[in-house]
């Protein structure tokens, strides 16, 4: 039961780890066209980006979304991905407290038997 304890308290330093930097949402990237007729993204060129937006669902239970400066990509990258790691870490967590809450079951069991 040692081993499950460290391996839980090492995940729960993880979770402290990620939720400093951690954000909810999915991203998505866009290429769009200007409003200028005669740029190239209007007829054979590349259109412009990509535009970084992220989604969520907000407080009225809808999903929105904004968008993200190009100087913040990585940083918003960075927390979207790292909210994905705090919930597979969170999960990992919860199958640990269920093992020792099994591993404790099982030892007051065994206890219960010798008396």
């Amino acid at each position: 039961m040692d081993k499950l304890l460290r391996q839980r308290d090492k995940a729960i330093e993880k979770l402290h780890e990620l939720a400093e930097q951690m954000l909810i949402g999915s991203a998505s990237e866009t290429y769009r066209t200007c409003g200028n007729p005669t740029c190239r993204c209007h007829s054979t060129g590349p259109k412009h980006g990509p535009h970084l937006y992220v989604a969520y669902r907000g407080e009225t239970k809808k999903t929105t979304g904004h968008y993200v400066p190009k100087a913040f990509h990585k940083k918003v990258k960075t927390g979207l991905a790292a909210w994905k790691q705090f919930q597979e870490k969170a999960r990992q967590v919860a199958q640990l407290n269920k093992e020792i809450l099994d591993a404790e079951k099982a030892s007051k069991a065994a206890e219960k038997k010798k008396k």
